[in-house]
């Protein structure tokens, strides 16, 4: 019998990981699961000929980027979706894919639920795919949850 005791839910805030929030939920509810719901912010890392001329954001910069991102956190699921059994919420700091697979071992996950962008081409060789290598790189199994493209029923 499969059964998730912890499930885990990277948002980004975008539609599509709005999607994949929603399949988590109704999963954490139906497994009696508590769901873990995180979101990975990356510090500005200073690029161009001379990085000691670009300018260094100064340490508020960063903990009100933080208390904005926990502030969304609490309102980024809604009730209709399902009711897990508990909600954890965290703002991590790092590369999203290394960050979530970090997460997910370290607290033990056993499902982690995702979206994807599903990208191919030059777009997914340009911009690379944090789903892909989550999925290469996970300690339990992902679930990949692809929004519907736009005007699709």
């Amino acid at each position: 019998m499969i059964t998730f005791g912890r499930i885990l839910a990277p948002t980004d805030f975008s539609s599509h990981s709005h999607e994949a929030l929603r399949y988590a939920c109704g999963l954490a509810e139906r497994f009696g699961a508590e769901l873990h719901l995180i979101h990975v912010l990356s510090e500005i890392v200073p690029t161009g000929p001379d990085p000691l001329l670009m300018p260094v954001m100064p340490p508020q910069f960063y903990a009100e980027d933080e208390q904005r991102a926990k502030e969304a956190l609490k309102t980024a699921i809604k009730p209709e979706w399902g009711v897990p059994a508990s909600l954890t919420t965290a703002v991590c700091w790092g590369a999203p894919a290394e960050a979530i697979v970090d997460y997910a071992a370290e607290n033990k996950v056993d499902l982690l639920v995702i979206a994807t962008h599903g990208r191919t081409g030059l777009s997914h060789v340009l911009m690379g795919s944090v789903a892909e290598r989550i999925v290469r790189e996970s300690p339990c199994p992902v679930l990949t949850i692809r929004s519907a493209p736009a005007g699709a029923s």
